[in-house]
């Protein structure tokens, strides 16, 4: 296998950076509503069954006047996937099942529903081959057609940045991942979803490296506007009955069909890391 080594501490540098930008960013909006409400960070390490190391990683959790639950967690680790698992995973199967994995994961609730929640990650992994995934879709329970226009404005530019074909191809496959079979609805309005995108040189890895933190840039520019434009915004006990009811929907999908979750649990991550994404409040009538 590949020494990616200083590839995968590159990424991980640029990973925690963006999430102290957008905790930051995240407590500022809570300071203009009239909230102290910050961030609080719990550091946890990967467990082994052989007690090799295994990285770990910090969950970042922040419950406020505006969010109502927001995680953003980085994590690094290193291992063997289980015989069985490692044949569902790029470059890896049961006698090459190494892996490492970087990346930044992000899920906000928020408290008033014309507010849109909001999901973000990007990451790199390594096995036999190494490559950059991620993306980023909004949720909103209530839509709005200006909202969902900039959302998908700003990962458009930043696909383009890089590739003409992406925007269509990962919008689309955004729409085809973020769905709820047996519900036969979307989770929301979309956004970008991109994976296997692979480095097999130092080139190609810095192409992709830019177009990962071009994601990243393109969510902290664009979501924060929308969170202020609605933040203030009043709002029925039907509509907040509405917001329960659409993270229901939510629930399902992160636990029946999400990879990153099935990702996290087969490789002994951080329980409450990974379930950080379930919202603090649901209903099904």
């Amino acid at each position: 296998m590949t020494d990616w080594t200083s590839q995968t501490a590159r990424a991980k540098d640029w990973f925690e950076s963006l999430r102290d930008r957008i905790c930051a960013e995240f407590e500022t909006i809570e300071r203009e509503a009239g909230s102290g409400a910050a961030f609080e960070y719990t550091p946890w390490q990967r467990q082994t069954e052989d007690e090799s190391e295994g990285g770990g990683g910090v969950r970042g959790l922040m419950k406020g006047k505006v969010f109502e639950k927001v995680g953003v967690n980085v994590s690094t680790v290193q291992g063997e996937f289980a015989p069985q698992f490692a044949g569902t995973i790029n470059g890896a199967d049961a006698e090459n099942p190494g892996f490492t994995a970087t990346g930044i994961s992000l899920v906000a609730h928020m408290a008033n529903p014309h507010v849109p929640a909001v999901h973000m990650n990007t990451r790199f992994l390594t096995t036999g081959k190494a490559w950059f995934g991620g993306g980023a879709d909004l949720n909103p329970p209530i839509p709005y057609e200006e909202d969902t226009q900039a959302f998908h404005a700003a990962f458009r530019a930043a696909c383009m940045k890089h590739n003409p074909t992406w925007y269509d191809r990962f919008s689309k496959w955004a729409d085809d991942y973020f769905f709820i079979p047996h519900r036969n609805v979307s989770r929301g309005v979309g956004g970008i979803f991109y994976d296997h995108l692979e480095t097999a040189d130092e080139a190609q890895w810095e192409h992709h490296f830019a177009f990962t933190k071009d994601v990243g840039e393109a969510f902290l520019s664009v979501f924060p506007q929308i969170v202020r434009r609605r933040m203030e915004q009043e709002f029925t006990p039907e509509e907040k009955h509405r917001q329960l009811e659409w993270r229901g929907r939510y629930v399902e999908f992160n636990l029946v069909y999400d990879r990153g979750t099935l990702f996290g649990l087969k490789t002994g991550g951080n329980i409450d890391a990974i379930l950080m994404s379930l919202p603090p409040e649901a209903t099904w009538s």
